[in-house]
C-alpha cells in the first residue's frame, strides 16, 4: 500500500463550489493541509487564476506567490495551494485590493471585494469551548484559531468578531432567534437569512428553521449556520444579490428585463 497522504486530485471528485470545467485536464489542484478542509476551501492559486485572472497557468501563480504579494487573514502566504475558506480576507497589497472568501447562493466560492475598513476584521464561527491546563478557558473557531481567555457568555455556535491584526475577539454574536445567518453548507449553501427556530434531536443532527428576506423558510442542520449578524444588519457586506436565492423563473425574468 502506498504511505503517506495523498498528493494528487482528480478534477472531478474535486469540489463542485470550485467550478471547475471538465474538459481542463485529469487532475486539479490539491490544497495543502491548512485552517480549512478540502472540501470547504478554494486554494490561492484557483482564486488568482481561474477567478481573478490575474496567471495564466500555475507557473505563473506560483511566481506571484513567490514574490510575497498575497496576504491571507493579515499574513503574507508563499504556497500557492494554500486553503482558503468562508471568511477569510485575501489582501493583495501592490493593487490594493481586499477580497472576502464567501458564497454565492448556489453555494460556489466568488470574488467579493471589500474595502480596506472592513478588511481589518473577520467572522469566525465558535466550535468548541474548552479549559486547558491551570484553568485557562479557550475556544477553538472553525479557521482553526484556538483564542484564549474569551468572554465566558460565548458558547458554540456563536460568531466571534476577530481583529486580524491582534487575533484578539473583538465582538460576539449570539446564535438565536432573530439573528442573521449565513448557511455554509448543503443545499440552501450561500443563502442569507433570519434564524426562527432550532429543533433538537437527539442522537442526530439538529435542524435549523431560517427566513430569508423574501418570506421563504427552509431548513438545514445545525453545523452549516453561521451566524453574521444581529437582528438583521450583517456585521460583513454580502455579495451581490444579498444571499436570496430566486426561482428558475424570477432568474429567468430577471435576465430578461436586464437585457
Amino acid at each position: 500500500m502506498p504511505r503517506g497522504p495523498k498528493k494528487h486530485l482528480k478534477r472531478l471528485a474535486a469540489p463542485s463550489s470550485w467550478m471547475l470545467d471538465k474538459l481542463g485536464g485529469v487532475f486539479t489542484i490539491k490544497p495543502s493541509s491548512g485552517p480549512h478542509k478540502q472540501g470547504e476551501s478554494l486554494p490561492i492559486a484557483l482564486f488568482l487564476r481561474n477567478r481573478l485572472k490575474y496567471a495564466l497557468n500555475m507557473t505563473e501563480v506560483e511566481r506571484i506567490c513567490k514574490q510575497r504579494l498575497i496576504k491571507i487573514d493579515g499574513k503574507l502566504r508563499t504556497d500557492p495551494r494554500f486553503p482558503t475558506g468562508f471568511m477569510d480576507v485575501i489582501q493583495i497589497e501592490k493593487t490594493g485590493e481586499n477580497f472576502r472568501i464567501i458564497y454565492d447562493v448556489k453555494g460556489r466560492f466568488i470574488v467579493h471585494r471589500i474595502t480596506a475598513a472592513e478588511a481589518k476584521y473577520k467572522l469566525c464561527r465558535v466550535r468548541e469551548v474548552k479549559t486547558g491546563p491551570k484553568n485557562v478557558p479557550f475556544l477553538y473557531t472553525s479557521d482553526g484559531r484556538t483564542i484564549r481567555f474569551p468572554d465566558p457568555a460565548v458558547r458554540v455556535h456563536d460568531s466571534v468578531q476577530v481583529d486580524i491584526a491582534t487575533g484578539k475577539i473583538q465582538d460576539t454574536i449570539r446564535f438565536e432567534t432573530g439573528n442573521l445567518c449565513m448557511i455554509t453548507g448543503g443545499a440552501n449553501s450561500g443563502r442569507v437569512g433570519t434564524i426562527m427556530s432550532r429543533e433538537r434531536h437527539q442522537g442526530s443532527f439538529d435542524i435549523v428553521h431560517v427566513k430569508d428576506s423574501n418570506g421563504h423558510v427552509f431548513a438545514t442542520r445545525l453545523g452549516y449556520v453561521f451566524v453574521i449578524g444581529k437582528g438583521n444588519k450583517p456585521y460583513i457586506s454580502l455579495p451581490k444579490g444579498k444571499g436570496i436565492k430566486l426561482t428558475i423563473a424570477e432568474e429567468r425574468d430577471k435576465r430578461l428585463t436586464g437585457k
